[in-house]
């Protein structure tokens, strides 16, 4: 499949400090993509590069198989940052028709598309209203609106379930799903593993400004399992003697959890079972969460980030 975006060997220096150091990753087409990382892993200053707010010191992005071009590309890109900007004193309605018209949509055009996403979202009460009156999840819902109205081919969003209630996240969910179905290709950068998990269909991890995971959600899951078991019983064993080809490490209701040996394979442990007429009523391999990994590949790095020196020469 096509590539959207590709991110080539891209390095951002502030002052004698790395931000962000020779990451690369392509997006396809489509695609919905996970950019994960603990806060301060140079997540945003990565997006700020492209999206074209700030220039990367080395590498390069190319956007729909082209060098890319801020002033001219950043109008079929669309970007939710973290921090919203909304203005405060200004009518919903008429904000969302001014930053309509800067993204290059008529009046017109501006004003077909606001009402149908007001409605989609459930939003038509508050044209009238003033962004310093709405709660945070409803600014966020106006500030999704006002990112994809334009209908970006990339859609950047940075943390876009923050403040939002679990019905208004699904809501943002289900809209995200259908934008990608559509033909929109949506990054998605967070520290929030589980929604990442429901969401992307491929992601990297970014840890001290280095790329450390990249890789489809199934990939990445499978590369990290620990030939884990959870085997449910019609009774669950008080005990099972000592083997070599699994240990129990744990238990759950009437099923435990048992770690295969190297070497060994699934059938092999359903064998013995059976061989001991123990009556097994499920079998089923235990994947590490995404959070999971991420705890184990960030652990022991400072959460908060501390900035790696560059060389200077004297």
């Amino acid at each position: 499949m096509q590539h959207i975006l590709e991110v080539h060997q891209l390095r951002k220096y502030f002052a004698t400090q790395k931000a962000v150091d020779d990451v690369s990753f392509n997006i396809e087409q489509g695609a919905i993509f996970g950019m994960l990382g603990p806060n301060g892993a140079g997540k945003t200053t990565l997006l700020r590069m492209i999206t074209g707010i700030f220039f990367p010191d080395s590498g390069s992005i190319t956007f729909e198989g082209k060098k890319f071009d801020p002033i001219n590309d950043i109008v079929r890109i669309g970007y939710m940052p973290e921090e919203r900007g909304l203005y405060k004193k200004m009518k919903i309605g008429e904000q969302a028709l001014y930053l309509a018209r800067l993204k290059g949509l008529s009046k017109a055009e501006a004003m077909e598309k606001i009402k149908f996403w007001f409605q989609r979202l459930e939003m038509e009460s508050w044209w009238n209203k003033k962004v310093q009156d709405l709660s945070k999840g409803m600014s966020q819902k106006l500030q999704f609106v006002t990112t994809v109205l334009h209908e970006p081919k990339l859609i950047i969003l940075d943390e876009p379930f923050s403040g939002l209630d679990p019905v208004n996240a699904n809501l943002i969910k289900d809209e995200i799903f259908r934008l990608a179905k559509n033909g929109s290709t949506i990054i998605f950068s967070t520290h929030r593993m589980e929604q990442v998990e429901e969401i992307c269909d491929h992601i990297i991890l970014i840890n001290k400004g280095n790329k450390i995971l990249d890789g489809s959600v199934k990939n990445v899951k499978q590369e990290f399992k620990e030939n884990l078991f959870q085997v449910g019983f019609e009774k669950k064993p008080d005990a099972i003697s000592s083997n070599p080809v699994f240990e129990v490490t744990g238990e759950k209701g009437e099923a435990l959890i048992l770690k295969i040996h190297e070497g060994y394979k699934p059938h092999d442990v359903l064998q013995l079972l059976l061989a001991r007429s123990y009556e097994i009523i499920s079998f089923n391999e235990i994947l590490p969460s995404l959070n999971d990994i991420f705890i184990r590949l960030v652990e022991g790095t400072p959460m908060a980030r501390e900035f790696q020196h560059v060389q200077t020469s004297h």
